[in-house]
């Protein structure tokens, strides 16, 4: 890749530094986007040993590029994302790949048609971290910074994406007892 091609993507990607995030972090700012998708690669980093027979690399890469279409459209909360919004979203992320040479721009679009299309077990670790972090966040983040529906999401977002796995599942659910009790408390994390 010449050096110039590398910095327009880094500095394309740099974007995600400075969107924020509906979330806040446990000090009360907001989250980056950037700061949402680390975490969420030592998440995959932590559960190399759960997942044997999964490609965890290939998990943190997903970790790391699954939000670069927000460069261009910003953050939109997942209970208020339109059909319309995500496909402005691919639609200036499918730009942006093919601008990429090759062979990057051909990995880039290779990992995300296999998010895309979910079925492998790569995708799924990914799709469920990417749900969980969120929850966690707001475990850690004041209450007070909670919007009203995210009482109920908080106790039942990402069900669905952790059912495949027996460990994710009782992740889950201990995020949702902290979830519960943070409720109860109806205080800080």
């Amino acid at each position: 890749m010449r050096a110039e091609e590398f910095l327009k993507i880094m500095h394309m990607a740099e974007g995600l530094k400075d969107a924020t995030r509906h979330c806040y972090t446990s000090k009360g700012r907001h989250e980056s986007v950037a700061e949402h998708s680390w975490r969420m690669c030592l998440m995959a980093f932590l559960l190399k040993e759960d997942f044997p027979e999964a490609n965890m690399e290939k998990v943190i890469q997903m970790c790391i590029i699954h939000d670069l279409g927000e460069v261009f459209t910003g953050d939109i909360p997942t209970f208020a994302k339109t059909p319309a919004d995500e496909q402005r979203e691919e639609n200036l992320l499918d730009e942006w790949v093919g601008s990429i040479s090759e062979p990057a721009g051909g990995r880039f679009k290779a990992l995300y048609d296999e998010m895309e299309k979910m079925t492998s077990l790569e995708a799924k670790i990914y799709k469920a971290l990417d749900g969980l972090e969120a929850l966690i966040q707001h475990n850690e983040s004041d209450i007070k910074t909670w919007a009203d529906n995210e009482y109920s999401l908080n106790l039942t977002h990402g069900d669905d994406r952790v059912a495949f796995s027996p460990y994710l599942k009782a992740l889950r659910e201990a995020v949702r007892e902290e979830t519960k009790e943070k409720i109860a408390r109806g205080e800080k994390g």
